[in-house]
């Protein structure tokens, strides 16, 4: 055990200080700068006061890029993504905890071992998947040969097709699995009482009635938990965003900032940008900042 001092406590907390100023520091000047008009953004240094200007740099910013409906898609795709990847994954390990079936271990392995396939990774993949969500059973018709016993019987070919481009469900659908809710869920589901789940079957209660009223209530600080951070995990991604809505009809804030940085020969309103940026940064730090104590309670929780 470490002995506390107050020369040990001292350094730790001039540690502790400086890492917060490091890590600060990129805020200020994003809420500095966009106070400030672009003569002034400009000058080198910038001076690290705030400036007068918040509230114009923030309508310019909202207006040029069209914010309102960007954000509203953010919200839906964030907030629809992390619901999704909550829901998923408490009743996938709800399946491999409590139901005993061959196979399982492995199926959870196989789950788990897809934290080592980032979204970057599969992006093609899931692109050509989104691009025709129907093509897998497509594929298995044609090698099967039923495609063209159909086609002999009927004279019709079976070409089955669904995109998902530039809609709400090709933005959400591919990024709802989570293989970290899975292993959470998992981890806190073998903490519970094996007598919770006898006592439940003892009173006639059957499997899905005990999920709903027993281990949702009990998990609700891992939901909530999870819930934070795939949130903003869903809000701060730009690589599949960009790929899949080529319509500006849905696209999202973190994707429409690129319309308020200033081009090579255009005016260097950073001012702008930097409100831009304080408006599409602001709503993930609300959530972990209201959610923060389940947040903290669901992972640090004893009971793990």
């Amino acid at each position: 055990m470490v002995e506390r001092t107050p020369v040990f406590n001292a350094i730790c907390q001039a540690i502790l200080l400086i890492g917060l100023l490091i890590v600060l520091l990129p805020f200020v000047i994003v809420i500095v700068a966009s106070t400030h008009d672009i003569r002034t953004v400009n000058t080198v240094p910038m001076p690290l006061t705030p400036g007068g200007d918040l509230f114009v740099n923030l309508h310019e910013a909202w207006v040029r890029a069209d914010l309102g409906r960007k954000l509203f898609n953010s919200f839906l795709f964030a907030g629809t993504v992390a619901a999704g990847k909550v829901l998923l994954s408490s009743m996938a390990a709800f399946g491999i905890v409590y139901f005993r079936f061959p196979g399982r271990m492995l199926l959870f392995w196989l789950i788990f071992i897809t934290l080592m396939l980032p979204l970057e990774v599969r992006i093609v993949p899931t692109y050509a998947v989104a691009a025709n969500a129907l093509a897998p059973f497509q594929a298995i018709l044609d090698i099967t040969g039923v495609t063209w016993l159909i086609q002999t019987l009927s004279g019709i070919r079976v070409s089955l097709e669904w995109g998902l481009l530039n809609s709400y469900t090709g933005l959400i659908l591919p990024l709802v699995s989570t293989a970290t809710g899975t292993f959470l869920y998992r981890q806190f589901y073998l903490t519970v009482p094996d007598e919770l789940a006898e006592a439940a079957k003892m009173d006639g209660s059957g499997p899905v009635r005990f999920f709903v009223d027993v281990l949702l209530p009990l998990s609700k600080p891992n939901m909530i938990a999870l819930f934070t951070i795939m949130f903003v995990w869903a809000w701060n991604q730009y690589l599949w965003p960009l790929l899949i809505t080529t319509d500006p009809k849905f696209g999202i804030a973190a994707t429409q900032l690129k319309t308020l940085i200033p081009s090579e020969f255009g005016l260097p309103d950073w001012n702008v940008a930097m409100a831009g940026t304080l408006l599409i940064m602001s709503p993930p730090l609300i959530v972990v900042i209201l959610l923060q104590r389940w947040f903290v309670r669901g992972l640090i929780s004893t009971e793990k």
